[in-house]
């Protein structure tokens, strides 16, 4: 059974509650969300997948980010059973960051924070979400 959707407006709340603590403290949105409830991140964290599965429909690619979220996204070979063939794994912060922009793919894959296997495993194009 499916997930139901997650309504702009209240996933935009979460996402901008975090924005507004990276303001205030001078940080980007990454590093603010060590700073909000959980519920809050871990709905933000779920609307910002949401919203890269509906940019991307498909299930080539798993993008997880532990404990909160995993979506299947990009068109491609369906994956159906067992470990996916390509999976990008990260925290909720270094996801939050690339998904609202304040990071590129990049620089989250040379710094290590994304972990990414398979050949479709690339989020490059993709991002931002937010």
């Amino acid at each position: 059974m499916a997930r139901a959707r997650i309504g702009d407006d209240i996933g935009r709340a979460a996402i901008g509650a975090i924005a507004e603590i990276a303001r205030q403290h001078g940080t980007d949105v990454g590093e603010a969300s060590a700073s909000v409830d959980r519920s809050t991140l871990a709905l933000a964290v779920r609307y910002s997948l949401q919203l890269l599965a509906e940019q991307a429909p498909g299930a080539t690619l798993e993008v997880r980010v532990p404990p909160f979220a995993a979506v299947q996204c990009v068109e491609g070979p369906k994956h159906t059973r067992g470990t996916p063939p390509n999976v990008i794994e990260t925290d909720a912060a270094t996801w939050l960051a690339l998904a609202t922009g304040v990071r590129s793919w990049a620089d989250a894959r040379q710094s290590g924070t994304v972990h990414a296997s398979g050949q479709r495993a690339d989020l490059e194009g993709l991002l931002p979400v937010v």
